[in-house]
């Protein structure tokens, strides 16, 4: 004994485990469970087919010769147009979990033994693999029913009229003939800058979006934020007007809404399921969610399993692509140095 007295230093050396009982919070912290800014925005839809199509079109630009003599006939003139038809291959997404009978009737911290529990987060992980895979730089692939399974193509997959891509990268897009989207390269990094941003938003302006969200992973948002607060930064100086109504201040360290030419607007979203390309490199979409859609051939479901012996099975599995209405409404800038200071060009 380390006293005369029998203390509690004696009863946890006791042997088998001690006497003393464990003090451990019987629930589950779990701090995983966030918001999914991409899916969260995006439309929905069911597709009926594992390939889905749809149509696009474009007003033609205007013709500044459009003049008639009074009383012409109109012979061999057609100004029709049937736009393009685009489609994406469905992706099937699946958790499994098996959980015998003996931890489903033992007594576990938060219940973590339990079937339920399990369904659940492997349901939450389902969600967040949607997320990010729609956020990659992933090309779509056909299910050939052996051993190539299905890629849906990300939405980053169909930007291809307004995205910027460092040296030697390239957006293949959609390809008409194979009916695919190929890979993205995004090329050799480089700083992220202000004059990339407002080139972007410029161009899908000019073809008809009205993008209002740029969304990045963490440390791009914090790189542009911090860059709105230095001198170089060409935006309007912050201003508020003092009057006698005294209200307690806040201060601000970040800046969450960019407004750009043109009246383009774009809440700057944060997104922690958004991978990187490769290690620091990520990119950037200036995105107009009413062309965005994660559509679902299967929803998010779960399914038993034969159970073949001391153990109950289960199947999450959704069936799902995404559907970029018009690729000329979004924008991306691809390869950005995400450890790189923000410039102005």
């Amino acid at each position: 004994m380390t006293t005369q007295n029998l203390d509690a230093a004696d009863l946890r050396q006791v042997q088998a485990g001690g006497w003393v009982a464990e003090d451990v919070m019987d629930q589950i912290w779990d701090i995983s469970n966030i918001p999914l800014p991409f899916t969260d925005r995006a439309g929905g839809g069911n597709a009926d087919n594992q390939y889905t199509e749809w149509n696009v079109d474009k007003l033609r630009d205007p013709d500044l010769a459009n003049a008639k003599v009074d009383g012409q006939d109109t012979i061999n003139a057609n100004d029709t147009n049937t736009g393009n038809r685009l489609g994406n291959h469905c992706q099937i997404s699946t958790k499994t979990v098996q959980v015998s009978t003996r931890a489903q009737d033992s007594d576990t911290f938060g219940n973590t033994g339990g079937l339920a529990y399990q369904i659940m987060m492997r349901q939450r992980e389902l969600r967040r693999d949607v997320e990010a895979i729609s956020l990659s730089m992933q090309g779509s692939v056909e299910d050939d029913g052996d051993t190539i399974p299905g890629n849906a193509g990300s939405v980053f997959s169909f930007i291809k009229t307004n995205a910027m891509v460092g040296a030697g990268g390239s957006v293949p897009g959609f390809n008409f003939t194979s009916k695919l989207t190929g890979d993205i390269v995004p090329g050799t990094a480089r700083p992220l800058t202000e004059t990339m941003i407002r080139d972007v938003c410029q161009s899908v302006y000019e073809d008809g979006g009205d993008p209002t969200v740029l969304m990045g992973r963490t440390a791009v948002i914090r790189k542009i934020s911090e860059y709105l607060f230095t001198a170089s930064a060409r935006v309007a100086t912050l201003t508020a007007d003092v009057g006698e109504d005294r209200t307690p201040a806040t201060a601000k360290g970040a800046v969450n809404v960019f407004i750009t030419d043109f009246g383009v607007v774009l809440d700057l979203i944060p997104n922690r399921l958004m991978p990187a390309s490769s290690t620091g490199v990520s990119s950037v979409g200036i995105f107009d969610f009413e062309y965005l859609d994660i559509i679902f051939l299967t929803g998010y479901r779960v399914e038993p399993l034969a159970k073949t012996g001391l153990a109950d099975k289960r199947q999450m599995i959704v069936d799902w692509t995404t559907r970029v209405r018009n690729e000329l409404s979004q924008g991306a800038i691809h390869a950005i140095d995400e450890t790189a200071a923000v410039t102005y060009a």
